[in-house]
């Protein structure tokens, strides 16, 4: 079975943010007759948005089968679904990041402080990528958003689109939620 047939017959996955869509009429169980079209022109960059702010491919087409699944009960116009998929794509995984961190919270306060053993130069490549994810969803959503989608490949005219921003403005979004980024790694750098 294709992926986007498949995609489309499976049930809902919870709630996806959806950026300014219009749903399906409720139990019509519509799904997009171009879906599929869509599903093939966008599916890699939804991952890849996915994946910059994730770290992992797996965790990424989780949310790309999850952003999917919420446009295909939309009726955003066609020519508006990469922004709009990248917006979800984005907005589900900062979510999803966000969700970790209270659980990795939470099964540290359970496990107590187990202190782990001196580690390889890998392990500290992979330590340096979760404070920056951490750091991410500590900034506030739109200019988190704004640089996951520039760095993932958008142009200044797209992220404007996606995030209802004027083109001059990204830059200067982009360019704060750098230095805010910076800031919290600083701040958080100092305070370990």
């Amino acid at each position: 079975m294709e992926r986007g047939v498949a995609l489309a017959d499976r049930g809902p996955a919870g709630p996806a943010p959806a950026p300014t869509a219009t749903p399906a009429p409720a139990g019509s169980g519509a799904v997009r007759p171009d879906l599929e079209q869509v599903f093939r022109a966008a599916y890699a960059r939804v991952v890849a948005v996915a994946a910059r702010v994730l770290g992992a491919r797996d965790e990424a087409e989780d949310v790309a089968q999850e952003v999917f699944l919420a446009f295909g009960r939309t009726t955003v116009p066609a020519e508006e679904a990469v922004g709009w998929l990248s917006v979800a794509a984005a907005h589900t995984a900062l979510n999803q990041l966000r969700s970790r961190r209270r659980r990795v919270r939470r099964e540290e306060a359970v496990v107590g402080d187990l202190t782990a053993p001196d580690v390889a130069d890998d392990v500290v490549t992979l330590d340096e990528r979760r404070r920056v994810r951490s750091a991410l969803a500590r900034l506030p959503r739109k200019q988190a958003v704004a640089l996951v989608l520039r760095h993932s490949g958008l142009s200044y005219a797209e992220v404007a689109a996606a995030l209802d921003l004027s083109p001059g403005s990204v830059g200067t979004t982009v360019r704060r939620a750098e230095a805010a980024l910076r800031k919290e790694l600083n701040r958080h750098a100092s305070s370990e």
